[in-house]
C-alpha cells in the first residue's frame, strides 16, 4: 500500500496535481477542480494537526467497522458523504489552491510520521501515523482520479 510518507508516491501525487488545469472537469461528484484542491488541502491540514475536525456521532457509532477501508488497498467509493469541515462550497482560485496543495503535500510527507496528528480521525477514530499516511495517499488518489489525473 502506498503512503504519502514515501518518496515515489509523493512524486506521483505531485506529478498528477501538476497535470491539472483550471479547465479540468470532474468525472463524478459536485466540486470544481479548485474546490477539490482546497478540500484536499484541508484534509492534509487535519492530518498534520494544523486544523481539527470534530468527531461525528455517526463516526463514533459505525466508523470503527469501516476503519480498515481508510488504509487497506481498496479505492475510496465515489460520492461518499463529506464531513462538514471538509465541504468547500465557495469558488476558489485555481492557481492559489494548486500551489497550496502542492506545498502541503510536500510538507506533510517530509515531516514524516512524527509530525502526524495524534488526534482521532473525525469518522474512523484513532489512527496510527502509518494509517494516516496511507489514508492521505488514498484520499489524494481518489480526488485526482475524480478529475482524470
Amino acid at each position: 500500500m502506498k503512503s504519502i510518507f514515501e518518496q515515489a508516491p509523493l512524486d506521483e501525487v505531485v506529478r498528477r496535481i501538476d497535470s491539472l488545469s483550471a479547465g479540468s472537469q470532474h468525472l463524478w461528484g459536485k466540486m470544481g477542480v479548485a474546490q477539490m484542491l482546497a478540500h484536499c488541502s484541508t484534509t492534509l491540514e487535519v492530518a498534520a494537526g494544523r486544523r481539527t475536525a470534530r468527531r461525528l456521532l455517526i463516526g463514533r457509532l459505525i466508523g470503527p467497522f469501516f476503519k480498515k477501508r481508510f488504509y487497506d488497498d481498496s479505492e475510496f467509493t465515489r460520492n461518499s458523504p463529506t464531513h462538514p469541515t471538509f465541504v468547500v462550497a465557495d469558488e476558489r482560485d485555481f492557481a492559489a489552491e494548486k500551489q497550496r496543495l502542492l506545498r502541503l503535500a510536500r510538507e506533510f510527507s517530509e515531516g514524516g510520521e512524527v509530525k502526524c496528528t495524534t488526534l482521532p480521525h473525525s469518522f474512523f477514530g484513532d489512527l496510527t501515523p502509518r494509517e494516516w499516511g496511507i489514508g492521505m495517499y488514498k484520499h489524494l488518489d481518489h480526488h485526482l482520479r475524480q478529475f482524470g489525473a
